[in-house]
């Protein structure tokens, strides 16, 4: 039976898909727990940062298992399937696809063996960009592809190219050597590693439990496994954790550049990054919205429920009030069925559905936290009106996206992006909102407590903190075009070692 794919979480259409999330990854170390059930939690916590795949590695130090598949966290993995998972280290991933497609292969966490025995298991929460660059190195070297176009497979086997060196020590080697944003989680039979890009693009946590160690892309996955929070990885920090406890290592300068749109959509409200509690930065980017954009009207609503705690902050700075107006299906993301024409002519209603007898002869605040192609917008402005709405007001908590992200936010391109081509004034014409409003990209800012030098702010201000490769190598499907046919340059006569590989249903094996 097909399983879910979690796509329609996001948009009733998957062919017009608004942001797509960063992936979310999990690590823990901890001898005598259940590590395999801690990683299960772990990712249920993460599933709103990637609903295509989910896997778990563990080992019980004589060898490294894989069980991946396509699907939300809790298709892929049931009851069984994690008790025969046993050992006392364990990382995990929750998959939305920013380099390469939505395949069984390119599911996480990936996995290959070197010449000495080693076998390193690896998940990744971001995107590198000089991916063309490692396909090149991987096929110099004569290595093996396992059959995936992602650029975790790549880093993988370029760690278990280097059977020399020991694991921690291979990553002080190759870790320099990428170029985008990543949040690693890697592990060997022994030892649970964690990684983060000097830039800290995508956030990571490191937490203690009272027999190991955790982390995580985000502290709620902590709260959720009981760990208590310890501190940020830090952005060109390498963490080793194994039963001589916790190393760090430092493989570049750090030069912090965090997310700005993680505080705007991506991490879960009740998360902390660099210190700041994301609701309380939404309620904040609401209250600003409110000053820079106010409007006289009956009640305040929000999106649910991305852009519920902005509403919140806009009606208590306003004074309006603030109500239900939008009612949403929890459930459609687990659906693996995809709608007929009929279904998507009815726009957002599978997702959304207005309250009638809230909004009926109300004049209306719309919060939404982004516009990205506007179809969204465009089909709740319609439904709020035929519902019988007065007037509708559409503020968002972020500024325009005039860029796209290239960093692990799978945006529409730069032509899709409605922004890019309309000014204020077309955009609310489009959606057909009576006014529309985004907050300044300062008051985003000052809502994050963050300094403004400390933020990756692309997506909306178009200056990307990490060199962008010339031409067309970069984008999520680089290794299934151009990365193939540096591949397929590469001297098939070549010595190669067989990779240790995870097929469906968890069995590893050596593939020739």
């Amino acid at each position: 039976m097909p399983r879910g794919d979690g796509r329609l979480s996001h948009d009733l259409d998957p062919q017009r898909p608004g942001p797509q999330d960063a992936c979310g990854v999990f690590g823990v170390w901890a001898p005598g727990e259940e590590v395999a059930n801690l990683t299960y939690f772990g990712l249920y916590a993460l599933q709103h940062r990637g609903q295509e795949a989910a896997g778990i590695a563990v080992s019980d130090g004589s060898g490294v298992v894989v069980y991946k598949d396509l699907g939300l966290v809790a298709q892929v993995f049931d009851e069984p399937t994690l008790a025969s998972l046993r050992g006392h280290v364990a990382i995990g991933h929750a998959r939305y696809s920013t380099t390469g497609g939505s395949t069984w292969e390119n599911a996480q966490p990936t996995i290959r063996s070197t010449t000495s025995g080693t076998t390193i298991a690896l998940a990744h929460n971001g995107n590198l960009v000089n991916t063309a660059e490692l396909q090149r190195e991987v096929s110099e070297r004569g290595l093996l592809a396992d059959g995936s176009t992602n650029d975790t497979s790549l880093v993988t086997m370029l760690l278990a190219s280097r059977p020399d060196l020991s694991v921690e020590a291979a990553a002080l080697e190759v870790l320099p050597r990428l170029r985008g944003a990543f949040s690693f989680v890697f592990m060997d039979e022994s030892t649970l590693y964690a990684a983060r890009d000097p830039h800290g693009v995508r956030p990571l946590v490191l937490g203690r439990l009272e027999r190991g160690w955790v982390v995580a892309s985000e502290t709620a996955a902590l709260d959720i496994v009981g760990a208590s929070v310890v501190r940020e990885v830090e952005p060109g920090e390498l963490i080793a954790i194994d039963e001589d406890g916790l190393r760090s290592s430092r493989f570049a300068a750090p030069e912090p550049k965090g997310c700005l749109f993680e505080y705007v959509y991506i991490a879960r409200p009740d998360a902390t990054i660099a210190g700041r509690n994301v609701h309380s930065a939404r309620v904040q980017i609401g209250r600003q919205l409110a000053k820079e954009h106010p409007v006289e009207a009956d009640l305040v609503i929000p999106v649910p429920e991305s852009g519920t705690p902005a509403a919140i902050g806009y009606a208590e700075e306003s004074g309006i009030t603030y109500g239900a107006g939008l009612m949403k299906n929890p459930y459609v993301g687990r659906t693996f069925i995809q709608p007929s024409q009929t279904l998507r002519q009815l726009g957002i209603r599978l997702k959304l559905n207005p309250l009638r007898e809230n909004v009926r002869g109300k004049r209306l605040v719309v919060v939404d936290d982004s516009i990205v192609r506007g179809n969204t917008q465009r089909a709740i402005v319609r439904m709020l009106r035929e519902a019988g709405a007065l007037e509708v007001h559409v503020r968002i908590s972020s500024p325009p996206v005039n860029w796209p992200c290239f960093y692990g936010i799978d945006f529409a391109t730069r032509a899709e992006l409605l922004a890019n081509g309309l000014d204020n004034d077309g955009i609310r014409r489009s959606i057909g909102a009576d006014t529309l409003g985004y907050v300044s990209l300062p008051g985003l800012i000052a809502a994050t407590e963050q300094p403004k030098t400390r933020l990756c702010r692309a997506c909306f201000d178009g200056e990307y903190p990490i060199e962008l490769p010339a031409g067309n190598l970069i984008g999520k499907h680089v290794l299934e075009g151009v990365g193939r046919r540096v591949a397929a340059q590469a001297s098939d006569t070549s010595e190669h070692t067989a990779p240790l590989v995870a097929t469906p249903g968890g069995v590893t094996t050596h593939r020739p």
